[in-house]
């Protein structure tokens, strides 16, 4: 996936062609489009700077010269009336459109082998955007999800319940962009699994414990529940208050109305905005784990609460 580009600058392509030439101005468009270039409008097609997009970029002109049109590439370090976060949240926003179209398909999708041949177009689909998604939309890792999920061999069958004592002064390792599942999962694991559990989002520490990626191992989803409810079974924990927010991170999650719960749905969509407005996973995390103790706190406890 393209990494964000943050001090680079940009590429601005300004081109004009001849009014005879509407075919090639399709062709250009079309090109300009799975860049994922940002139109500006009045000002030509933008992409963040890059040696891949300059390379593109100069290609795309050259091509529009041959074609008797003008063409100019121009490298700008910054636009006075746009500044770089609203640019990078213009294309966090046209990518979420796009991995909103897929995300929709793939809703549609019986969860059999007849819808192999769609679902594996969905995937070549889903790739094409994600190559072009420089500033990672939080969409992204939830539709890899959804798609992970259907491609997903049969569930293994569920492990022993596990000692908490093993897991305790961990790192624990999960996907940047953190939604309300993998939220949700860090607060039940700080809270009643390892207190003092520190959170990272990518793969170089061996030693962390992973869970809800798409790598196998740790913990994830298993069979229909979601990361959250593996744990909470898994772990056995038996706090009566989290009994129902694992019904409804269940449905916010996998969208699937099983338990008609949708307190969570709002707190997954807050997760959703700040992601798009670009803030940092840690950040991220922190904000969901305070909305998943406030939810917590609001519930009622019931007279003979289980343990925990």
């Amino acid at each position: 996936m393209p990494v964000p580009n943050s001090k680079g600058g940009w590429l601005l392509l300004i081109f004009s062609l001849p009014a005879r030439q509407a075919s090639r101005r399709v062709e250009v468009w079309r090109k300009l489009r799975s860049l994922g270039a940002l139109a500006l409008p009045g000002s030509g097609y933008l992409l963040p700077r890059s040696p891949q997009n300059t390379e593109r970029m100069e290609w795309l002109a050259a091509a529009i010269r041959s074609y008797k049109g003008d063409a100019s590439v121009a490298q700008v370090q910054a636009i006075d009336n746009l500044p770089h976060d609203r640019l990078a949240r213009m294309f966090r926003e046209a990518r979420t459109r796009d991995y909103e179209v897929i995300r929709r398909e793939v809703r549609k999708l019986p969860a059999s082998g007849h819808a192999r041949a769609r679902l594996e177009r969905l995937r070549k689909r889903f790739r094409e955007i994600e190559a072009m998604d420089y500033f990672e939309s939080p969409l992204r890792s939830r539709v890899e999800a959804m798609l992970t999920r259907l491609e997903a061999p049969p569930a293994a069958p569920a492990r022993a319940r596990v000692p908490r004592a093993q897991y305790r002064g961990k790192k624990w390792m999960t996907r940047p962009r953190p939604g309300i599942d993998r939220v949700a999962s860090a607060w039940l694991i700080r809270r009643f699994i390892d207190p003092q559990a520190k959170f990272v989002f990518d793969g170089s520490d061996k030693s962390a414990v992973p869970f809800d990626t798409f790598h196998g191992g740790g913990f994830g989803h298993h069979g229909d529940d979601c990361t959250f409810e593996t744990l909470r079974r898994e772990f056995a924990v038996r706090d009566s208050r989290v009994a129902p927010i694992a019904e409804m991170v269940h449905d916010a999650d996998l969208e699937d109305g099983r338990f008609a719960r949708h307190e969570a749905v709002g707190i997954d969509r807050v997760l959703v905005g700040w992601a798009q407005q670009g803030v940092g996973d840690q950040e991220l995390l922190r904000r969901g784990m305070a909305m998943i103790e406030g939810l917590y706190q609001s519930l009622p406890e019931k007279q003979e609460r289980g343990k925990s």
